[in-house]
């Protein structure tokens, strides 16, 4: 029978194993209660089980309980009067400034916030203050939406030249900017891992399409301001083609020059070219005077001949006599008409003596002195 009773007893002992009836059994063999520490003997007052002392351990560590810190706070924060630890208000202090300073966004007035939710795009807040989930949950970029960048293509300086190929086989320097902005702030961050190297790429591309279907004059001189207007366009063509967000504002050549090698042989010939330009302008000038003369002179003509037609001995005598004192203003002599007076009086001459008579007496009376 006791064999048999030791068989049945289970794995707490028997009911009567120990003195309290708790399966604590006493003497030598051991506890058969899984939650009792082993090793400490048990007497007539109860050990605790190893449950309780973890729990005695936890609130001795974070100040609760009168071991290890000596009744002090969590982390060496003193007690309160009450005698409570300051742990549980140090911790909600810490949880409020963390809502507050990531849940409370301020966007500017030039600015957009993008928000992501676990790092996917959610929305976009307008300027003003705004609140969203604490982070890590949501997360808010600011994007400056007014402001206009600059990407500068090329150089002024020789060593860093810009060689692009005409529409007639001609090779020019070129150096140029583009502005741009923002347009649509959640595709410029999603849509491009790299939105400026995407632009100046595209300009690049852009200008090499435009100058290709151009003459060299054109990219040099007058064509200058409809070259810079293709490539606006064709940029923004491709960017909205890329879903980028966008916006071009302008583009502008700064240089466009040729070769450094050949530089000096094309301004020669530059200005040989514009050497003949201004020639032809003249002669076009002098033409033109011609021709209003002569233009004049007709319809002059046809006025008298007009008058003419009206008059005929009128205009023929009045032509006479402008045509003699057209001629006799220019003979050195006077004829004079009348009776009892000299046909010819050389009046001419006698003038002339009379101004050199005063002349020759004042050079022989500076001589004589």
């Amino acid at each position: 029978m006791p064999a048999i009773a030791a068989m049945v007893q289970g794995p707490w002992g028997g009911k009567n194993d120990g003195p309290d009836g708790d399966g604590q059994k006493g003497g030598d063999g051991g506890p058969r209660n899984p939650w009792t520490q082993p090793g400490k003997p048990s007497g007539g007052q109860k050990n605790p089980s190893a449950i309780e002392e973890l729990l005695r351990r936890g609130r001795e560590s974070f100040g609760q309980g009168g071991g290890g810190n000596g009744g002090g706070g969590f982390g060496g924060l003193p007690p309160r009067a009450t005698g409570r630890a300051l742990w549980p208000v140090a911790i909600g202090l810490v949880v409020i400034l963390w809502v507050v300073l990531t849940s409370f966004h301020r966007v500017g007035p030039q600015e957009r916030g993008v928000v992501t939710f676990l790092g996917k795009y959610s929305r976009t807040l307008t300027p003003g203050i705004s609140l969203t989930m604490p982070a890590p949950f949501e997360a808010v970029t600011t994007v400056d939406v007014e402001e206009i960048r600059t990407i500068d293509i090329g150089s002024a300086s020789a060593e860093n030249e810009n060689l692009v190929l005409t529409g007639d086989q001609n090779i020019i320097d070129l150096a140029y900017s583009v502005r741009w902005n923002i347009r649509n702030p959640e595709l410029y961050l999603f849509q491009l891992s790299d939105p400026d190297a995407s632009v100046r790429e595209v300009a690049e591309s852009a200008m090499r399409a435009v100058l290709a279907s151009v003459s060299l004059d054109d990219a040099l001189g007058a064509g200058r301001s409809a070259i810079e207007q293709q490539v606006e366009l064709r940029m923004q063509e491709i960017l909205d083609g890329y879903k980028s967000g966008i916006r071009i504002q302008g583009v502008a050549i700064k240089q466009a020059d040729p070769p450094a090698a050949v530089n000096d042989a094309f301004k020669a010939v530059s200005a040989a070219q514009q050497t003949a330009q201004t020639y032809l302008n003249q002669a076009r000038a002098a033409a033109q005077q011609v021709t209003a003369k002569a233009q004049g002179e007709a319809a002059a003509f046809d006025k008298v001949y007009e008058q003419y037609k009206l008059s005929p001995d009128v205009t023929r005598r009045r032509m006479y006599y402008e045509t003699m004192e057209s001629v006799l203003s220019n003979v050195d002599k006077t004829i004079v008409e009348g009776n009892n007076v000299t046909p010819y009086l050389p009046l001419p001459e006698i003038k002339r003596r009379a101004q050199a008579a005063p002349a020759a007496e004042a050079a022989a009376s500076t001589g004589g002195q």
